[in-house]
């Protein structure tokens, strides 16, 4: 449930995301979409995986599924994921990296704990958001690439450090190949280190990973919290309590009209979504190579979901 702010806050409103297991206790928190704010600028999925440590022999199995309309944008605080899709890409992510997938027209792929990872135990932490494509970008040829953490500017202050993963912010530009005026960044802050959020896009959002911020007059918010920021308003983010903070400052430019969305297909057209879904059940989709498993398409009640 969103939280109640006063009626001066700097904040538009608090999502608390529900948890979800997706068995063996691993947990995923969905920021977007919530009933409360279904996008912020192009970003109209926003989870939070982890933190999990997996028993030897276990592992992360996302098996493959389709894309069309968006880009992934795939980023890790803990462990490693290897990605497979459609396009013959096989890459492992790592924390501090990028995996960017443009999935355009369409695209099929997997995530994974690779075999030799699964033989000792290992953790997994990270987030996973999706980035609505402009419509003139929708039907494009699919892309993926991966972007090193050496490649990614950092910003420093002290106590302060900005990673910027996507998109432009605090006068750096990330080498990622976005589709649209947007940012995405990982703030770390030490206990006492303060950072000044400029009104920099119309639509900003700060979610928190690890630890506690303090947004002094708007008080104190925990990790797993989603700050949805009113527009033209500017920020101090400061670590609260005794530990460091670690948030991700995301938003953008609204997009060019409304999105649909429905399962793994985000598009500016209900009717290619129905497309979309059609061509899975019948197996249109290029598949992923050495991937055998074929995930039926859910039963999905309605119609595609318009947002906002």
């Amino acid at each position: 449930m969103p939280q109640q702010l006063p009626s001066d806050s700097e904040l538009e409103v608090v999502i608390v995301p529900r948890t979800h297991d997706l068995g063996d206790g691993f947990e995923v928190r969905r920021a977007l979409p919530s009933r409360e704010r279904r996008m912020v600028g192009p970003f109209v999925f926003l989870d939070q995986m982890g933190p999990h440590v997996f028993r030897s022999g276990q592992g992360l199995d996302v098996r493959p599924h389709p894309h069309i309309g968006l880009a992934t944008v795939t980023y890790l605080l803990e462990g490693e994921i290897l990605h497979r899709d459609s396009l013959g890409s096989v890459q492992a992510i790592r924390p501090g990296d990028v995996n960017w997938m443009h999935a355009g027209r369409g695209i099929v792929h997997s995530e994974r704990t690779a075999q030799e990872t699964r033989r000792h135990e290992s953790s997994l932490a990270g987030l996973q958001a999706w980035v609505a494509l402009p419509r003139e970008k929708e039907e494009t040829d699919p892309a993926f690439q991966h972007i090193g953490m050496a490649e990614l500017p950092v910003e420093e202050g002290e106590g302060v450090s900005v990673r910027l993963i996507a998109g432009s912010l605090l006068g750096r530009r990330s080498p990622a190949p976005t589709s649209s005026d947007m940012f995405y960044a990982d703030a770390r802050l030490e206990p006492g280190a303060r950072l000044h959020l400029p009104a920099e896009y119309p639509e900003q959002a700060i979610y928190i990973a690890q630890g506690t911020l303090d947004l002094g007059r708007d008080g104190s918010f925990g990790a797993g919290q989603l700050l949805v920021i009113k527009p033209g308003q500017e920020l101090t983010l400061a670590a609260g309590g005794a530990g460091p903070a670690r948030v991700m400052l995301l938003g953008g430019e609204p997009m060019d009209g409304p999105r649909y969305l429905t399962w793994n297909f985000v598009s500016s057209s209900s009717e290619r979504i129905e497309q979309a879904k059609e061509d899975w059940r019948e197996q249109r989709f290029a598949m992923v190579p050495e991937e055998t498993e074929f995930i039926p398409l859910p039963e999905i009640p309605g119609k595609p979901v318009r947002y906002p």
